[in-house]
């Protein structure tokens, strides 16, 4: 399938892990991408790998000189925007909610949620018109022991996705996909060590890969998904299920 012909991604935090799934899997299917990451070296070889339908700037997600930086090279670059995906995270505090420092419970918050705001309200801003996609977490549908403001964080993002929906509708769908834990540096804490124990708890067998969270960003970006806007889509191995 070629369903990005002639399109435009941006996506966010996307050096690596799932953000770098989901642009080879755009890549993939003819589209151009523009990526974000904080580290210069590690975004230089995301960028090499992708090819020519690649471009990278590396700044801070909550950052309003990277944003406006960024979008200025989209318009160099390639000069139309259709697609947001905000893929950039963090999660620099472990433990229960009333133990969490109120600095770093305010920094999740910041980059997580208002990052994502900020990320679309200027995508739109920039003359994005057809489809954002929201990476949350399935931390954010249930408790999430042991990272509990990323979870707050990531019910804030699904939330923020309805309200988006609905304020940017009809021109432009609004979705998000809430994965459980994928093999990734971002979530090695989860699973490093005991993987098998942790992959028993969901039925299909397995731990996700970066690339079952790619396949489901590219439907709900693509035409396929054309009469879906304000959803989150589980991705979880069927982990909820009991």
């Amino acid at each position: 399938m070629r369903r990005f012909d002639g399109t435009t991604t941006l996506i966010t935090g996307a050096s690596r892990g799932i953000g770098l799934a989901i642009a080879t899997r755009l890549v993939a299917e003819g589209g151009r991408v523009a990526i974000t990451a904080r580290g210069q070296d590690t975004l230089n070889d995301a960028v090499a790998g992708l090819g020519p339908a690649a471009i990278g700037i590396a700044g801070k997600a909550d950052d309003p000189e990277h944003r406006a930086a960024v979008f200025a090279h989209i318009a160099s670059e390639f000069g139309h925007l259709d697609y947001l995906v905000n893929n950039a995270g963090i999660n620099p505090a472990y433990g229960k909610a009333l133990e969490v420092e109120e600095s770093a419970a305010r920094k999740i918050l910041e980059v997580n949620v208002l990052g994502s705001l900020a990320w679309t309200r200027d995508a739109v801003a920039a003359g994005l018109d057809t489809a954002v996609v929201n990476v949350a977490s399935i931390a954010g549908i249930s408790a999430a022991p042991g990272i509990a403001l990323y979870g707050v964080s990531k019910a804030a993002l699904i939330s923020l996705t309805t309200q988006l929906a609905f304020e940017l509708a009809p021109g432009i769908r609004v979705n998000a996909v809430a994965p459980a834990v994928i093999k990734t540096n971002f979530a090695r804490a989860l699973y490093e060590g005991r993987e098998e124990e942790v992959a028993a708890g969901y039925p299909l067998g397995r731990l996700g890969e970066p690339a079952d969270v790619a396949g489901p960003v590219a439907f709900l970006l693509s035409d396929d998904a054309a009469w879906i806007t304000g959803q989150t889509i589980v991705i979880d191995g069927g982990g909820s299920l009991a």
